[in-house]
């Protein structure tokens, strides 16, 4: 018997978030659905986090025992051949028996897509945030600022429980073009922590969003995070322009190349 850690790639659009939950598709039932066919017998496979329902991941990290008399990379094919089309193992290798893709990160990166078009974009929108009227790009860049360094996040998330603290360290906020073949720009928002709390990468993005929209003063951002209300404010991004890009380990250093 061996811990094995599974880096996950999964489009999220047609499933209830990362966690199993009860007559709801998730991504958590898929796998373990596809390691029972492996003869895993295990209660449940640990992550590294739980994504909302919409949201995908190209870097969500877990971690299972397996009686497996074959190589990881053969682990990993033979567990391709057992998940469905929108979910797919891109490694697989044997870690410390003790090894919780969740309490041994020390950081973890999200990125957030969006584009100004005032008509459907079929073709992008099931990754991206249309947004409507345009936003300033040179304000998201210059809000994005006040987000890095150590704050309380209590406007923009909850704990994942009760007794635990809302205090955050956020090592990177950046906001970037990148170039679409439809002519119109995505405006790219990467994001790097210790670790972050229930919805907070969706609150901040669209605060950021409505700063840049001219809805709200430039300043609330940097007000919230001074003083923090005892309730995380209304508004969310959407969930499909969400990615879990990468999860980092005490051996890895937060703001490498994304692999």
């Amino acid at each position: 018997m061996a811990r094995y850690q599974v880096i996950l790639a999964y489009d999220g659009t047609h499933y209830h978030g990362f966690q199993r939950q009860a007559n709801k598709a998730t991504v958590q039932a898929a796998v373990e659905a596809g390691l029972r066919h492996l003869g895993w017998r295990g209660r449940s496979i640990l992550a590294a986090g739980r994504t909302d329902a919409g949201v995908h991941a190209f870097g969500q990290v877990i971690a299972f025992d397996l009686d497996w008399n074959s190589s990881p990379s053969e682990l990993q094919a033979a567990l391709n051949a057992h998940l469905p089309s929108d979910v797919v193992a891109r490694s697989a290798h044997i870690v410390e028996n003790g090894f919780h893709p969740r309490y041994n990160a020390t950081g973890r990166q999200y990125r957030y897509q969006l584009f100004c078009r005032s008509e459907r974009d079929p073709l992008r929108e099931r990754y991206a945030w249309r947004v409507w009227p345009p936003v300033d790009f040179e304000v998201l860049k210059s809000v994005s600022q006040s987000i890095l360094g150590k704050h309380d996040f209590a406007a923009f998330g909850t704990a994942p429980r009760a007794s635990s603290n809302t205090v955050r360290v956020v090592t990177r906020a950046d906001w970037y073009l990148e170039g679409s073949f439809t002519g119109v720009e995505s405006l790219v928002f990467e994001i790097v922590g210790d670790a972050f709390l229930y919805r907070m990468v969706r609150r901040l993005v669209y605060l950021q969003v409505a700063c840049a929209q001219g809805k709200t003063d430039e300043t609330l951002i940097p007000g919230l995070l001074d003083q923090p209300p005892p309730h995380p404010v209304q508004g969310l991004a959407p969930p499909q322009g969400l990615i879990l890009l990468r999860v980092y380990f005490p051996e890895e250093t937060p703001g490498q190349p994304t692999l």
